[in-house]
């Protein structure tokens, strides 16, 4: 088996568990699809992949709000754009910090808080046990595969045949 269609069996059945643990808690399914693909996007495994994810996709959410409480303080149209460019700017420099590197995880975390209508505090954890779901996927995945790649090289060195001269 391909690492490819062991990371998508993986996913596809953890994509299932995910449906049910977000409706069991009340997230955004969407949502933690979102973190997921974050994880997903970023490329970067483990631990610090998890971190970067959340890291980014929080500050997307913060970044959000920004643009929401900022934009509702005027009632001119051209605030709202205004804002959204200056806020735009920062979601990418900040980018100079290693920690918020990953500009679209920011923008994946923003994306999901104005879907959400602002409600920050459903979006948070959607994203975050999706981000948790993604790295769980991948690994999952990858476990897979290397415990089928061991059987299969087991399953061959006990196939050579022993000849005696």
């Amino acid at each position: 088996m391909s690492v490819l269609i062991a990371i998508a069996l993986t996913t596809g059945i953890l994509s299932g568990i995910w449906g049910w643990v977000a409706v069991s808690l009340g997230l955004l399914s969407w949502g933690g699809f979102l973190g997921c693909t974050t994880y997903f996007a970023l490329q970067r495994d483990g631990i610090k992949g998890v971190g970067l994810s959340i890291a980014t996709n929080l500050s997307g959410v913060f970044w959000a709000m920004v643009i929401i409480k900022l934009s509702s303080l005027v009632n001119l149209e051209i605030i709202g754009y205004v804002v959204t460019a200056l806020v735009a700017f920062m979601m990418c420099a900040q980018a100079k910090k290693s920690w918020l590197s990953f500009i679209p995880g920011t923008f994946i975390g923003s994306c999901a808080t104005f879907a959400a209508n602002g409600n920050w505090q459903l979006v948070i954890p959607s994203l975050v046990v999706g981000v948790v779901f993604g790295y769980l996927m991948k690994s999952s995945g990858l476990w897979l595969h290397a415990k089928l790649a061991e059987k299969k090289t087991a399953r061959a060195e006990t196939d050579i045949p022993i000849t005696q001269d």
